[in-house]
């Protein structure tokens, strides 16, 4: 989206619905619902397009994970990934439910192959019939909106909960969909956008998460946060759902010259941390204030992690590290895990293309050796 509705959307101050007051237990006393997961995201399904690999995930990747102390990996998916329809055409209501059974069997191999080596899976539907927060991609309806596309949510749902209904909550949960947000038309990338209602919110996600624990009583789902995964979601607490939120405030630093972000890559101003970017003042004291309902809503026994975090590969790599550091410490002190965006990548751990750093060769990939020191103190 255009800069000046990122930038508003993913706030200057803080975003969302602040609780009650600090209890009196000190920080060490604070319990998360969720369990503290720190991992990665695997972009493998994230395209709609059928065979494409944004991440290409091999058996190595898990084993590297686990053996650097890891214990998460998060696959969001783009549905379309998994039907059998005509991709020379837009999709239609009627192919939106017609499920490819190999990709299917992929994906659960690919989860497998995570639990494999001790690594919980939450698997996660980025792009959902009727939305997704990107563009490219032609919907045939709203999930807002419409409840055909709601009914489709549903069982695109149930489908899942059925095929993992053997697992533990220990090796798989259920992440609903991805940033949800208002848009002007699902099909412009440069909309405004905006909180879904929380009343609405509550109904599409109470409703997945008892067709999901239909298939498993003891199944775990998780929500993102409202308004792009900014805002807390009260209207879920009395849910059995925990809630995730995102490690990218302020987006100066995280997106800085992202080119789906900014129209012309030379307006973003230079990032520093801590400091003044743009005329605002950024400190770790903005971001304890930025997490505060986050971390107000797990002193109240809600369960949160951070379902995405991390930079884009064109910020400075001091002022990243120095900034990435301040983030993790923040949700650390509070209990609640994290998952960089991504593992091998422009946002990640491995590959990432950074030209101002000096990469360690690792099997054939180019290491980020003081990211991953700076992640597993975390």
């Amino acid at each position: 989206m255009q800069r000046r509705n990122f930038i508003k959307t993913t706030g200057l101050v803080t975003v969302g619905v602040s609780m009650a007051g600090p209890l009196s237990a000190s920080q060490s006393q604070i319990t998360n619902a969720l369990p503290h997961w720190r991992g990665f995201n695997l972009l493998d399904y994230f395209s709609p397009a059928k065979g494409s690999s944004a991440g290409g995930s091999t058996e190595e990747d898990f084993k590297w994970m686990a053996d650097w102390g890891f214990n998460f990996v998060r696959i969001p998916m783009a549905y379309p990934r998994y039907l059998k329809f005509d991709p020379s055409k837009n999709i239609t209501p009627d192919e939106v439910l017609n499920f490819d059974e190999k990709e299917v069997d992929n994906i659960q191999q690919l989860v497998d192959t995570a639990n494999k080596y001790g690594l919980h899976v939450s698997l996660n539907l980025h792009r959902a019939p009727g939305f997704c927060v990107n563009a490219g991609f032609n919907e045939p309806y709203n999930l807002w909106q419409d409840e055909k596309a709601q009914e489709a949510f549903y069982m695109h749902w149930g489908m899942w909960a059925k095929r993992f209904a053997s697992y533990s909550s220990k090796q798989i949960s259920f992440d609903l969909v991805n940033e949800p947000c208002s848009r002007e038309d699902m099909n412009d990338q440069f909309s405004q956008r905006g909180p879904i209602p929380g009343a609405l919110y509550r109904k599409v996600a109470k409703t997945a998460l008892e067709t999901i624990r239909s298939h498993n009583p003891g199944h775990l789902v998780v929500a993102d946060g409202n308004n792009v995964g900014a805002d807390v979601i009260p209207e879920l607490f009395d849910l059995e759902i925990g809630q995730s939120c995102r490690g990218y405030y302020p987006h100066y630093v995280s997106h800085y010259r992202a080119p789906w972000v900014w129209e012309n890559l030379d307006d973003a101003p230079m990032p520093v941390w801590p400091g003044e970017i743009d005329g605002n003042q950024f400190s770790r004291e903005s971001i304890e204030e930025f997490y505060k309902p986050w971390i107000d809503a797990v002193k109240n026994g809600v369960g949160v992690h951070c379902g995405e975090c991390g930079c884009w590969r064109e910020t400075p790599h001091d002022v990243f590290l120095s900034w990435f550091g301040d983030v993790l410490s923040v949700l650390a002190e509070n209990k609640i895990g994290f998952a960089l965006w991504n593992f091998r990548g422009d946002f990640g751990l491995l590959d990432s293309g950074r030209k101002d750093i000096e990469y360690e060769d690792w099997h054939g990939h180019k290491l980020d050796r003081k990211l991953l020191e700076l992640l597993q103190k975390y």
